[in-house]
Parts: C-alpha cells; structure tokens; sequence
C-alpha cells in the first residue's frame, strides 16, 4: 500500500491531547468524581524508625461521617514494591508479613481514614493514637554502612541493598602509565518530581464487579499487579485506568495512594476519591538519590584516560523502590562515554532512614555524570587541552568496549553528537583538526563574570541488566474495500512527552493512512496488555517496535480478505545481563541514545547567583518521529536539570523534609529559564530502532549540571563540585579563593 510521507513519521504534527489540555476540558484525576463519593486520608508515620505497638482508632471513630478505618490488620498481604516486595501497605500489628510492624521513615503509612468529606477525613486522621517505640535511627548512608549502625531491614547487613564491582583491566598499570592524576569528590542533593499534578485517584467497584482505580501513573498493568498482589486478588478483578497525567518524570513509578485506595474502595463498595496536597506530594513520595562519589582519574601527557577508580554511594531510603537499579546505572555512568582500559569501581546503594529515593529522569545517570564530567573537566585543565579536544581523544565510538567489558550496541553516535556540539556553540578546529575554544567576551561590571562549559554523557534506552523487557500492540483494520478506520491498543503511558500523539503517527506510518483515521486506545488494563513503563527512554522505541511487528500482521490479514483485520503482536529486544558480581562484566543494556551540551553562564561574584544565559543541546534521537516534540523534551529537560543544579535544595533533616512547599523549595520559573535554548537534532539512526528511532527524554538532562560547573570555573577559576550551586555556596567557595565583595 502507497505511503504517504507528509502525514506520518518525521512530521511535527499537533498532539492528539492538545485541544482538551490547552482548554481545560482533558480531565485529571483529581477532576473526576462519582455520585455517593466518600473521601480518604492518610496518617503518615510519626517516627523515622519505630515499632507500632498500638493504633487507637476511637476517637475517629466517634467522628459524626467517618466511614471506615483501615490498618494492617486489614490488608491482606501487607506487602509492596516495584523491584523488591520489601514495604508495608500499612504499618503496624495484626499483619502477618514480618516486620510490617516496623516504620522505617516518615513516609510510611499506618492508618486510612475514609469519610463522608474530605474535611471530616482529614480531622478524624488527626485524632488516630499511635504508640511506638522507638528504634535507633540512622541518617547518613556511609555512617548506616559501618559496624554496630543500626539495622533497617533484617536481611541486609550493614543496610546494604547491593554492592556492585567493575574490575577491568590492571589497575596498578594504568597509575603506572598515569603522568596526571585528578581526584575529586562529589555530591548530589536529593530532587523533588515537582510534577504539576499532585497525587489524586477514584476508587471504586465498576460494572463487572472489579475494584478499578481512576489514577496517575507510568504503567498501568504494574499498578494493577503492586494492586492485586497486596489484596489477593485474581488479576482479573483489578482494573486500573489513567485519565490525563500532569507529568511523572519517574516520580508515579511507585506506589502513592494506588493500593490503600484500592483497599478502601474494595472494603466498603463505595466509590472513594483523594487528593494529596502539594505538601503531602513532596513529603511522601519518593525523591532522586543523593549520591557521594569519590573519584580518581589518571591520563597521560597526550591526553589518553588510562585509569579510573571511583566509590559511588547512594542514599536509597528504608526500601528498594528501583534503588538496586538506579545504583546499577549509576555505577556504568560514573566513568563516563569514555573508552578507559583501568577501570575499578564500587557501587552502594545504602539503607537509611531518611525518605525514600527511586526513579527520576535520568535514573543515576545525572549524579554518575557530574563526576565524571567533572572530572573529565579537571584533567583538561591540568593537562592543558581543551575540554572538547579530551573528549575527542577518548571518547566512545563504534565498537568501543566498555567497562563492562563488552563492545557497545551498534549505532554509537557520540564522537558525532560532541563534534556537533562544539561547532553549533563555541568551538572551532583549528588548521591540524584540534578542536579549540572562541575567546568569550567580558561584561563591564567587573563583579559579572562569564564562563562556558562543555559536558556529555549517554543512557540505556529500555530496561537494562536483564530485567524483562517487553512491549504488546495490537491493531485493529476496519473497513470494506479500503482502511477506513485503524484502532491501536497500546497501553504506554502519556504523562505529558506526546508519547500517544507518536504511537498514532507510527501506527499511521507502518499501514499507510493518514494519521486521522486512527484511533488509539490505552491507558486501561481491561482493555491492552502490558506496555511496560513510561520510562528509561524506552516507549517511542518499544511501541513502535510492537506497533509495527501488529501492523505488519494486520496488514497481512486484511490481504487475505480477514474484515477487520486484526494482530496483535509481542515485541522484545536483545536480552541484556546483570553485573557479573566479582568482576562486573555485562550486556547492560540493546541501545543507547547520546547528547552533549555547551553552557554559557555568567556569576555574580557579590551575591552568587548564576544566570544561564545560553544553553547549546545536541541529541542524537536516530529518527525524530516528531520533530516539534524531541524539541519540547530537549527544552524541558534543560530548565529541569538548571533547576538541579542551581537552586532545587530539599532540605532533610534528621529524615524530615524541611521545606516540602514551592515556596521554599524552588524550581525554575520562566523568569529564570535561559534566553537561549539551542536544540540540536542529530538523526543517525539506530540499527533496531523502529524507523531508526531512539529514546530521547532523559537525555538532554544528563549533562547539563557538570556543564554548568564547568563554566563556573570557567568564569572564575573556581570548582564547585557539589549540588545545587546555590548562592549560599557559590559564595562561600569564592570567598574561599578571595574571590567578590568582603
């Protein structure tokens, strides 16, 4: 069948959700009610470690509306958890899961309150008594790993969830080789989600008796089964369904509110609505790791990295969420898009008391990347080559081995995508093929100093360390003698990228018809099967993927007269393998997507403030299945990572969240975004991506805090190696070098 080019893939077409959202009408969670709708609340633990000896519910009880009272007495396997079942539904006596008495951390649950209002909920959760007692805290994750600390989960020696190792090469002889060495030592501060749309859902029975949950999440089918799991129900009667998703960014990849709403509505056969306020949102769900990196690098003269050693360590919480992956990743991140032929590493994800931390964009990636950007910056600086020239010596290429010991996927774009970046911001090759900076111009003031920075980095698209990996369509053809109508079933979940505006292209690419004649279904367990999550870059590669493997079948079925034509089709890439455990050596991951950034900012050496006056961006996305879209995701990302490095400070003490308002824990608003954001789109294409495609949407955050650092030092000849650069430290570093206003 004749395809038509204009109206599919590569075409910046308006999203499909477009109308409902810029009007208002596209309804959230929170926007959906039902006749008879009772109201939950939560009562959040009081203690960072302790034991529930008892929960009074009398009081509340005696409250004039209140409805029902639920506890872990009432949950029938009291038990959660994305990678690892390890956290209790609920925390208290009366559960047989052991340990489920125990709270960890101030997130962890103890009692559901549901009422007639929201009000009388939220008065009635006040009045619950809890008794404890109180069980050795500890706050700092190197402090956790040591002897005698106390102990968080019983089956985890010195609270650690996983170690993991790389040892490639020998060591000894790459410092041997090493005529300049770096050491550095880096933090990173936790990071609140910030999506626009705090935690609400509705809960209720639906006509075929199942317990259906109207939520926001990032896979619908892993809520349904975190859901059935905790009730002991068959599959079947669960049904979960996402309305529009006011942004995620890995924040809605565990459990909130999914299953004790579950578990009230389940229990009194009534519909049952929340909505955490934006105070609750930032207490009690999960945030970025935190993660120190001690690191040492070590190059000879010419510039070639002969040896790495680095110890990576991440504050995971009381509980695994994806911890044991983001440390995974993490740790193939921390040495960098760099071919290093010495490289030892330890990797630890540590068990705290403090919240609890999973996904975000970029998923260990970001933390690993500002040290060994930073590190990568260092050695240029000592060694006297330009920045982008380093890079350029020791950067990955087809075929590169890793450090994990095997070569690469095929497509590898990164000494590309860092040559682009330099001629699309502020380098130039010099007559021999060096590459080399422009000279900068100075403001007049003299107390306005401007720096520019370069970083890069790749990330895994898809699931990576042999975690199962896989994506189902299927595709509907309806008509008589020609396609009138295309239905996909395809459960991705939209939370904001375009995600389903692209599923729509592709499926009108793979059969050949204008993108208005078809109709996507999703977002609903009872009606596709499973996507896998909106995360790891993976859906535009994934469901395009399996839209085409079902288009291809359908269309086959319609050759042979089959009305409607109908496939439904199961793709999985290349397996991938864990960490070798002594030695590291894997297949981490079947494709990656890459991205470097050139920042231009300028320091106010009086007060600290950075501005970030211009922002150069090259990704390589294989195939921009819709040009206008990778741009948002590029922009986005930048104004997400700024926000990272420069101001986003969640303070925790003594496992508290101090500021959990946005008014003291604050993001970039369009007055502190830059003048200029650069993106540039690199297309080559991916060997096994659908179309040539790859993920995009974590990558342009990867880079842009060792970047911004970078040009700080750039501007004023002091490193800064520690996250968010708030004014408060900025200044105190320049101050430390004599540097401003006394």
């Amino acid at each position: 069948m004749a395809k038509d080019p204009s109206f599919a893939v590569g075409q910046s077409i308006r999203r499909i959700d477009a109308l409902g959202k810029v009007t208002g009408e596209a309804p959230y969670p929170g926007d959906i009610n039902m006749d008879g709708q009772l109201w939950m609340k939560i009562r959040f633990s009081d203690r960072p470690h302790a034991r529930v000896l008892a929960i009074d519910t009398q009081a509340a009880e005696a409250i004039s509306g209140v409805r029902g009272i639920f506890t872990a007495k009432d949950v029938p396997v009291n038990e959660y958890g994305l990678v690892t079942k390890d956290q209790p539904v609920l925390c208290g006596p009366g559960s047989t899961i052991p340990g489920a008495d125990v709270v960890r951390c101030y997130a962890d649950m103890v009692a559901v309150v549901v009422a007639d209002t929201e009000a009388i909920a939220a008065k009635a959760v006040k009045l619950i008594a809890v008794t404890y007692d109180d069980l050795p805290p500890v706050f700092d994750p190197e402090e956790a790993m040591q002897d005698g600390a106390p102990q968080i989960q019983i089956n985890l020696p010195k609270n650690i969830l996983c170690h993991y190792r790389i040892r490639m090469g020998d060591m000894a002889a790459g410092w041997a080789q090493s005529e300049v060495i770096v050491e550095g030592e880096y933090d990173t501060g936790y990071q609140e989600h910030a999506y626009l749309q705090p935690e609400a859902g509705l809960g209720y029975i639906d006509e075929q008796g199942r317990v259906t949950v109207i939520v926001a999440g990032q896979w619908v089918h892993e809520d349904q089964e975190q859901i059935y799991h905790a009730l002991n129900l068959p599959p079947e009667e669960v049904r979960v369904i996402y309305p529009a998703i006011g942004g995620a960014f890995g924040g809605r990849e565990d459990m909130s509110i999914q299953i004790v709403l579950a578990l009230a509505a389940w229990k009194l056969r009534q519909p049952i609505k929340t909505i955490w306020s934006r105070e609750e949102s930032i207490q009690y769900h999960h945030k970025r790791h935190p993660i120190k990196i001690y690191a040492r690098w070590g190059a000879t003269r010419d510039g070639k990295i002969v040896a790495i050693e680095s110890t990576v360590i991440g504050d995971a919480g009381p509980y695994n969420y994806t911890s044991t992956k983001v440390l995974a990743n993490a740790n193939l991140m921390v040495s960098g898009p760099y071919e290093v032929p010495n490289i030892h590493i330890d990797t630890y994800a540590v068990l705290t008391n403090n919240i609890p931390t999973g996904a975000f964009r970029g998923f260990g990636a970001p933390q690993g990347l500002f040290a060994a950007e930073g590190q990568m910056n260092k050695l240029a600086e000592a060694l006297n080559i330009d920045p982008l020239e380093l890079r350029m010596r020791n950067t990955i290429r087809e075929g590169s081995i890793l450090s994990v010991s095997t070569p690469l996927p095929a497509g590898v774009s990164m000494p590309e995508v860092f040559e682009a970046c330099g001629r699309e911001s502020y380098w130039h090759q010099t007559e021999d093929g060096r590459w080399q900076r422009n000279s900068l111009k100075q403001p007049n003031n003299p107390a306005l100093r401007r720096g520019v920075g370069i970083a890069g980095g790749f990330k895994n698209i898809g699931f990576s360390f042999g975690f199962p990996e896989q994506n189902w369509a299927t595709i509907e053809l309806h008509g008589k003698m020609e396609i009138e109508q295309v239905i996909v079933r395809q459960a991705g979940a939209e939370v904001g990228q375009g995600a389903h505006t692209v599923f729509v292209q592709m499926a009108a690419e793979a059969i050949g018809v204008p993108v208005e004649k078809v109709r996507l279904i999703g977002h609903d367990t009872a009606e596709t099967h499973t996507s896998g999550s909106a995360s790891a870059s993976r859906l535009t590669f994934m469901a395009g993927n399996a839209i085409r493997g079902a288009a291809a079948q359908a269309l086959e079925n319609w050759k042979n007269e089959e009305r409607p034509a109908k496939a439904t089709y199961q793709y999985r890439p290349p397996k991938t393998t864990m960490y070798d455990p002594e030695t590291g050596k894997a297949e981490p991951n079947f494709a990656y997507g890459y991205v470097a950034q050139a920042v231009e900012v300028e320091v106010d050496t009086e007060t600290g403030h950075i501005r970030v006056l211009r922002v150069v961006s090259t990704n390589d996305v294989g195939r921009a299945v819709n040009p206008e879209l990778v741009q948002g995701q590029i922009e986005g990302a930048v104004v997400q990572a700024q926000g990272y490095a420069l101001m986003e400070n969640l303070v925790s003490v003594n496992g508290k969240i101090r500021n959990p308002f946005l008014s003291t824990y604050l993001i970039p608003t369009i007055l502190d975004i830059p003048p200029e954001v650069k993106s540039v789109i690199l297309e080559y294409p991916d060997p096994i991506g659908p179309w040539g495609a790859r993920g995009m949407a974590e990558m342009p955050f990867l880079p842009l805090a060792p970047a911004i650092a970078a040009a700080v030092h750039d501007a004023t000849g002091v490193w800064i190696d520690a996250i968010p650069l708030t004014p408060d430290r900025v200044v105190a570093a320049l101050r430390a070098k004599g540097i401003g206003v006394f």
